[in-house]
């Protein structure tokens, strides 16, 4: 059913009424939030810096509160368990917007031989995005959440609005969470640590020369996998398999003894030198950045509509009283004054950060453009939900458009390619965060919270996650750097592509077209293009397990059981997958910090913990594969109900 097909649904009563006090805003509640922040933040920014992909941590958050604050701590508060998921889920949009983007700031320092930008300087550039697009998604609260209840579903919002209510079963969800990440931990502490057997294996197919096929065996990606499901698996896999199983071949096939650019070698020396991930490093990465490019446009202009009725109702709102009238707590959002006035002072903050390099006009530009995408995500994210989003797709297009407008103003060279990133930077992060506040605000909403208590919690959750991410982001590159097998960084690559495209004008640009009109050809067809680009893009050995996690999600749903039991077991494998993505996240953050721990006579910790298992029988492909078999009979075990006594 459409937006315009639904009736708002004006005799809706929140869950607590507005009349009634329960313990909400708490040091309790803001504690843990910040907690949990940190943990989902460092977790997908970990995961997306290996697959390009985050994942939703709004209901994982809510299962984890509910599971401490009710079942351990014996509080019954459905509002300050809300507060908790508020907070919490900040951390994960934080660090999508922030992946996407600032890794390319390091890239460039490393081959320009410049320093990187500070710690602070990266910190700020995310706290100013994430705090813009929560002050921005302020005023549209009462024409999206309120007046358009029962028209936007918001399912994210809604789903973890269920949890909350469901407090009953928190204890047992809870576990979930916690079972998936102690087991994911052990397991990636095993394989990336320990070096027991490999995370990633990989076959040759000499008979199809150009082609190969293997997997990271890792728990974050069949996680990822049962998450979106079998369908949105299909596609990145089709993606993997059209680079692998067509491209690539094709190349090898017609390429010869020609030395085609960007490679400096003939195709045939360079599949003899470095085999089919050869081919796909100098070939195919290009041709995957173009479908994403065509992808990001093509979902851009689909929602052109959305965008003009988002627009059209929220200027009407900003004329009306409203509700904002009453006393009622539910009604209470933060003061439109002063909305006004940090967003001006946040715009002096762009000026003033040196890895901003823009004048104050272009600050107050870049305000302008980030009301306009968090407008536009905050009526998105109702309609498709926060992890369909296409952050990455505006993110393109304001890159495109910012890089466009650096250099016809004559701001060309590092200081233009820097300026423009920076100001992709803020917006991704506004993108991001007005989407994930939306649907918390979607929640509040459903369970009776007060608006402006959850609003000062999501600025909380983004200040501390930003800090965070910073320093993570400053770990990782420092134990594997970005662009590297450990770290592909796909999002940021394909950013740092574009703004060099753009002012360079250096890139494959034939190979680049390729991509866009395989886009533009697989929208023909029906199919989604930016999961299919994103397969594309990324190696076979990452959309395989995230496929593998997908089918096993579809024999779940597949079982005879009742309608109800189904939809339970898919749930408990959701809420355990989630908790195996945190625990890789967590291990995987570590075993970076490892790299810089020092360990007689051995170069630092990580290596240590390499040497104690050396040479084992395990260490080969059939190892992985072994042990990821063992991952998937521990993830069809958790989908499992328990018997009735």
């Amino acid at each position: 059913m459409s937006d315009r097909e639904m009736k708002p649904d004006k005799e809706f009563k929140p869950f607590i009424p507005a009349e009634k006090n329960l313990p909400e805003f708490t040091p309790l509640s803001v504690i843990l939030g910040i907690l949990l922040a940190v943990l989902f933040g460092g977790a997908n920014a970990y995961l997306g810096l290996r697959v390009g992909m985050t994942v939703s941590a709004s209901i994982p958050a809510a299962v984890l509160s509910m599971g401490i604050i009710r079942v351990l701590l014996h509080r019954d508060s459905v509002l300050e368990n809300n507060i908790v998921q508020t907070i919490g889920s900040a951390g994960e949009s934080v660090a999508g917007g922030a992946i996407f983007t600032m890794p390319v700031l390091f890239l460039w320092a490393s081959e320009w031989g410049t320093e990187t930008p500070s710690l602070v300087e990266i910190s700020i550039i995310a706290a100013v995005g994430g705090i813009l697009g929560i002050l921005f998604m302020v005023p549209l609260r009462k024409a999206l959440i309120v007046q358009e209840h029962g028209v936007l579903p918001y399912p994210e919002g809604q789903a973890c609005a269920e949890v909350l209510l469901a407090g009953e079963t928190g204890g047992e969800k809870a576990g979930l969470v916690f079972k998936g990440l102690g087991f994911a931990a052990l397991y990636k502490f095993v394989t990336d640590g320990l070096k027991l057997f490999p995370s990633e294996v990989h076959y040759e197919i000499p008979a199809y020369r150009g082609s190969g096929i293997g997997a990271d065996v890792l728990p974050a990606l069949v996680g990822v996998g049962y998450i979106c499901g079998a369908k949105v698996s299909s596609y990145l896999f089709a993606g993997g398999a059209t680079a692998w199983f067509v491209l690539m071949p094709l190349i090898v096939l017609f390429g010869g003894d020609t030395v085609c650019f960007p490679a400096d070698i003939s195709v045939t020396a360079l599949y003899e030198k470095a085999g089919s991930m050869g081919i796909w490093t100098n070939f195919i990465k290009y041709i995957g950045a173009g479908a994403l490019v065509a992808g990001g446009v093509i979902s851009l202009i689909k929602a052109l509509p959305l965008i003009g009725r988002t627009f059209r109702d929220a200027l009407k709102d900003f004329g009306k009283k409203g509700a904002a009238g009453t006393n009622l707590r539910t009604d209470r959002d933060i003061p439109l004054p002063v909305i006004v006035v940090s967003v001006v002072v946040l715009a002096v903050v762009i000026w003033l950060v040196p890895a901003v390099p823009v004048n104050l006009l272009s600050a107050f530009l870049i305000v302008i453009f980030g009301f306009f995408f968090a407008t536009v995500a905050s009526r998105m994210v109702g309609v498709i939900g926060t992890s369909n989003s296409p952050v990455s797709g505006m993110t393109i297009a304001a890159l495109l458009a910012t890089s466009l407008i650096m250099k016809a103003t004559g701001q060309t060279g590092r200081e233009g390619m820097v300026a423009a990133l920076a100001v992709g930077a803020v917006i991704c992060v506004v993108t991001a965060i007005s989407g994930d506040t939306s649907q918390d605000l979607k929640t509040g909403y459903i369970v009776g919270a007060t608006p402006f208590w959850q609003q000062i919690g999501e600025i909380i959750g983004v200040v501390a996650s930003s800090v965070a991410i910073g320093a993570i982001l400053y770990l990782l590159n420092a134990a594997w750097g970005f662009d590297s097998t450990e770290l592909p960084a796909p999002q940021a690559a394909l950013m740092k592509m574009i703004v060099e495209g753009v002012m360079g004008g250096d890139l494959p640009w034939n190979m680049v077209l390729i991509g866009v009109f395989i886009g533009i050809v697989v929208e023909i067809l029906g199919i989604p293009v930016l999961p299919f680009a994103v397969g594309l893009y990324l190696p076979i050995h990452m959309s395989m397990p995230i496929m593998v996690g997908g089918v096993v999600r579809l024999l779940v749903e597949k079982r005879k059981k009742s309608k109800s039991e189904r939809k339970e077991m898919a749930d408990r494998g959701i809420l355990y997958c989630s908790g195996l993505i945190a625990g890789e996240g967590i291990v995987g953050i570590l075993l970076a910090l490892a790299v810089f721990i020092p360990k007689n006579g051995y170069a630092n910790l990580s290596e240590f913990l390499g040497s104690l298992v050396s040479g084992t029988p395990i260490n080969s492909n059939l190892g992985g594969i072994v042990f990821f078999a063992l991952l998937l009979a521990m993830l069809w075990k958790s989908t499992l109900l328990r018997k009735k006594k």
